[in-house]
């Protein structure tokens, strides 16, 4: 993974763990153990999710960008139906609270939107390709001065 993409899926799942232990430490006052537990799984479920799907988009910006708006929305839409998957498949489970399990899977969400979207204005991404400085300049036309 190239430096920059590793700098920003950082700079993204750094807040979006943060955000999932606030919710663990709120859970387990709340539920306990099984609340802790269910927010703990549903951090890694987001970041695990979220930090593929950012991986796969920007490699996707690279390689193909006439694709990537068609992508991201693509994937964008997936990552949130395969998430309300979880949540529907998790909803009867006693392996952990599905409450807060529920809960901790749309703040860390919305945690990685908001994280990616700062990361993202605050990226320094030339959008113009600068001039090779060793590349040949073109000849000067017309008679000298």
């Amino acid at each position: 993974m190239p430096s920059q993409d590793a700098r920003t899926v950082l700079q993204v799942a750094v807040p979006t763990a943060a955000v999932g232990a606030v919710a663990a430490g709120i859970s387990a006052v709340v539920a306990g153990g099984e609340g802790a537990l269910g927010a703990a799984v549903a951090t890694v479920v987001v970041i695990l999710f979220m930090g593929v799907g950012l991986v796969v988009l920007q490699r996707t910006a690279r390689s193909l960008p006439q694709l990537f708006q068609a992508m991201g929305l693509m994937l964008y839409t997936t990552q949130i139906l395969l998430l309300f998957v979880f949540m529907a498949t998790f909803k009867d489970t006693e392996l952990f609270n599905p409450r807060t399990f529920a809960a901790t899977l749309v703040a860390t969400t919305l945690g990685w939107i908001g994280a990616q979207a700062r990361a993202h204005m605050k990226a320094k991404i030339l959008y113009v390709e600068p001039e090779d400085s060793k590349a040949e300049k073109p000849a000067k036309t017309g008679s000298p001065s």
